[in-house]
């Protein structure tokens, strides 16, 4: 049986029920750029490389990693400028 990845919003604590859908995505935003405050950029791109190694140990299923990774840069890489775009710019 395949796992797929959950792309929904899916935030939340254990035995809770937000008062709105959107209230614990929210919170960890916030706890998100509060992680980051203060950092120089060098130390905030480890944090996230550290964040993002931390989740994927949690999640642990090889399978929903991979969807994640394919996901993740699917999004970059359509919102990255063609090369020849970005010479023609310098």
């Amino acid at each position: 049986m395949s796992v797929r990845l959950n792309t929904q919003p899916n935030f939340h604590r254990a035995g809770e029920s937000p008062r709105h859908a959107y209230s614990p995505g929210d919170e960890f935003y916030e706890q998100l750029v509060g992680a980051h405050r203060g950092l120089s950029d060098e130390a905030s791109r480890l944090l996230n490389a550290r964040l993002v190694l931390l989740l994927a140990n949690h999640i642990g299923d090889l399978d929903v990693l991979a969807q994640a990774l394919h996901a993740a840069r699917a999004g970059v890489v359509a919102a990255e400028p063609a090369e020849s775009e970005s010479e023609d710019t310098r």
